[in-house]
């Protein structure tokens, strides 16, 4: 497992648990941390073993969004150069930082994300490029970047319309205003709210649990197939479908779920 500075990974029975550990800063976001996340979604969709992954905060938040010594360090980078070199350095910093964020969206295996406290700007960011969200009934979430005279850039505006609908979006894009968990599940953000932490954690644990018992190969082909409906069309969605299970239908995977369900008993995959 690779060593990170700013995240707890640990991985047991295919659950791999990913923590954002900066607590004394709300677990704001600053370059080693971004990179780092990049990297261990990178890593997961890369191990077998990893069938499913859980994405948490340390301390009393989830996450506070970017730091703003990231914010300064990045002016004074661009802030050095001449124009046009400047923007174009701005633009592939800009790139990067997104790519940290598409790789949960790339990786193949379903990303669950358990949201406690504060979840604002680049951490609505973040879970927004998860599966699945869950939170505690404390939670609280706000599309912040206005209020800093930011467009958001690092995929909310992008993939929110599709998790909550595009009215939805604009007003919280504009406003940048908070918004409690109860709200976020009427508004389709979360699946579930908890009334705490630790009933957080176990709920969380579960249904990762009832994933990573799953068929692993139907499991990242469903993430892929519903990942490419959502950018494509329905024709071109069905295609793919077609495409994906002419290949993967006949796997052992589907054989050993048939004869488990005839049997009577727990399936057994391989990783």
């Amino acid at each position: 497992m690779p060593e990170f500075t700013c995240l707890t990974v640990t991985l047991a029975d295919a659950v791999a648990r990913i923590e954002l550990n900066r607590p004394d800063k709300a677990n704001a976001l600053n370059g080693t941390l971004w990179r780092e996340i990049g990297e261990v979604f990178r890593w997961i969709d890369e191990t077998p073993e990893a069938r499913v992954a859980i994405l948490s905060g340390a301390g009393r938040h989830f996450c506070a969004g970017i730091d703003f010594e990231l914010m300064g360090a990045v002016l004074d980078e661009v802030g050095e150069l001449s124009p046009g070199r400047r923007e174009e350095r701005l633009r592939r910093i800009i790139l990067d930082l997104q790519a940290g964020f598409t790789a949960l969206e790339t990786c193949r295996k379903p990303i669950l994300a358990a949201i406690h406290g504060l979840c604002i700007g680049g951490g609505l960011d973040l879970i927004a490029a998860c599966d699945l969200r869950y939170a505690t009934a404390d939670a609280a979430f706000s599309l912040k970047e206005a209020d800093l005279a930011i467009v958001a850039d690092v995929g909310s505006l992008h993939r929110l319309p599709y998790l909550i609908g595009e009215g939805r979006l604009r007003e919280l894009a504009f406003t940048a205003r908070q918004f409690d968990a109860a709200e976020a599940q009427t508004m389709g953000l979360v699946n579930q709210v908890y009334a705490d932490a630790a009933q957080l954690r176990d709920g969380v644990h579960a249904v990762a649990a009832s994933i990573a018992a799953k068929s692993p190969l139907t499991v990242r082909g469903i993430k892929q197939v519903l990942n490419h409906g959502r950018d494509h069309g329905v024709a071109s969605g069905l295609e793919y479908v077609a495409t994906w299970n002419a290949a993967m239908l006949l796997s052992d995977d589907t054989r050993e779920a048939i004869a488990a369900t005839m049997q009577k008993r727990q399936p057994r995959f391989k990783d």
